[in-house]
């Protein structure tokens, strides 16, 4: 069995704290783990050293960063050259595990890096019933048992019951799959019992996927097998050929195949999920306090109930609240009503209109070298502290816009001014004029820590010309 993990996201569904190039798959909102990280561990523990992600270009130094932070060997890590559903995306993963099979094709557990699963043990119950169902040539599919008439969830309504091998059961035939409902329908659903939240996690033998797929959506295939033929590898990472999958149809793997196969059994799994959808479902899974609060991080509230609090940066205290999320991080807060936090889709549409930085990025943005945070930022200037993992260098660049003052504040540097290369200790800086080529590495075993202060009439992520890059990034990318 192999476990493939699918990482894409906007990044708008948990913002602010989620934004497009950090979305939420990648931030710890419930435990000490990121989501991505959480899920690695709930496929480790099947006994599986076989995972595959699949995440888009922007993401993929973030996805290996926390994949080697957790200790966790990836098999690939397939980009996607841009978005196209579910459907196109898994068969990329299949194509990928069949190349690397032997004899027998390999099962493919599907799942979503930003689910949250509390219960791992009942899941792994689940995925070996599914496993059975599996091996049978079946499409099987792992059906929420609702906790509540939720409407931000689809459906899936059982059929009868199928046996497994040694006569296992609970598994059930797909009888249909029904869009979100309304609240009177869904809570008709409830009462008649049957019916399963749809959770998007499969397991299938990955060429029968292909075949499904080939017969009902012959244009997914074409173009999914057409990309995967003319993939390249880049170190680390799986690149598809970006022309050929932009002629892919967008279709989720429910449209395409699930809703048309006569091989499709869900298997039933209670086990604390969520897929946290909104800031409100992170209250509805977590800890309440005797006043019916989550709170997380550094917060004082006082007359507040049934609320959602997360301090990320500093003290944030409420008084008098009831009902609401407020999330703080280090350059936005938001403050909703729990029951209209869906509607911070708004906010984030708005903040594109106005090409604000707000949707994109944090203060804190992560490269493959480490991370940067911009720390102050006015008229022609802007600070940033720079940390630079121990043997990281940054590309050999240079600048038309701005200068930029380099201060050691711990560990050492290693410097390229024009022709000259220094070596650098706390407490020592220099200064990279206009148009200088320049570069900075890390030849310590501690993190290098420098505050970088910048100057000039512009100074954009895009005033960067790449001569050298370790990491594969394009010229001013």
């Amino acid at each position: 069995m192999k476990a493939v993990i699918m990482a894409g996201g906007s990044g708008s569904r948990l913002w602010p704290s989620s934004r497009s190039l950090f979305p939420k798959q990648f931030l710890s909102v419930v435990g000490k783990d990121t989501m991505l990280q959480a899920t690695l561990d709930r496929v480790a523990g099947l006994g599986e050293g076989n995972t595959s992600v699949i995440c888009n270009e922007e993401h993929r130094f973030v996805v290996a960063q926390q994949a080697q932070e957790f200790g966790a060997a990836l098999s690939s890590i397939i980009l996607e050259p841009v978005g196209r559903n579910t459907a196109p995306a898994i068969a990329l993963a299949a194509f990928d595990a069949l190349e690397s099979a032997g004899d027998k094709a390999p099962l493919l557990l599907i799942m979503a890096a930003d689910h949250v699963i509390n219960d791992v043990a009942a899941f792994h119950a689940a995925v070996e019933l599914a496993q059975v169902q599996a091996e049978a040539g079946n499409l099987v599919t792992f059906g929420i048992v609702p906790e509540s008439a939720h409407t931000g969830y689809g459906y899936i309504q059982r059929g009868a019951e199928v046996a497994g091998k040694g006569g296992q059961d609970g598994a059930y035939v797909v009888s249909r799959f029904v869009e979100k409902p309304d609240a009177a329908t869904a809570q008709s659903y409830m009462e008649a019992g049957g019916y399963y939240w749809n959770s998007g996690m499969f397991l299938f033998a990955a060429d029968v996927y292909l075949n499904e797929l080939k017969a009902f959506r012959p244009g997914i295939y074409t173009a999914c097998e057409k990309a995967f033929a003319n993939r390249q590898r880049d170190k680390d990472f799986l690149r598809i050929d970006a022309e050929a999958f932009m002629a892919c149809p967008d279709e989720s793997i429910d449209y395409a195949v699930m809703e048309k196969t006569d091989k499709a059994v869900v298997v039933p799994l209670s086990a604390g999920w969520s897929d946290v959808g909104a800031w409100s479902s992170l209250w509805e899974i977590g800890d309440q306090d005797a006043s019916g609060n989550v709170s997380s991080g550094d917060v004082l509230s006082h007359n507040t109930v049934n609320s959602y609090i997360r301090a990320e940066h500093r003290l944030v205290a409420t008084v008098g609240l009831d009902n609401v999320v407020v999330v703080e991080t280090n350059d936005a807060v938001l403050v909703a009503a729990k029951d209209q936090v869906q509607d911070v889709k708004k906010i984030v549409e708005a903040l594109k209109a106005q090409n604000r930085s707000e949707v994109s990025q944090h203060r804190h943005v992560y490269r493959p070298w480490g991370v940067y945070d911009s720390i102050d930022n006015g008229e022609r200037y802007q600070v940033k502290r720079i940390t630079v993992k121990p043997g990281a260098k940054l590309s050999v660049q240079m600048h038309h816009h701005r200068a930029e003052h380099w201060i050691v504040v711990s560990g050492t540097a290693k410097v390229t001014n024009g022709d000259k290369e220094i070596m650098l200790t706390e407490n020592q800086s220099t200064y990279i004029p206009v148009g200088v080529v320049h570069a900075l590495e890390n030849p310590g075993v501690i993190p290098l820590e420098l505050i970088e202060v910048q100057s000039g009439s512009y100074l954009g992520e895009d005033d960067i010309v790449r001569f050298e890059d370790r990491y594969g990034r394009v010229p001013k990318a």
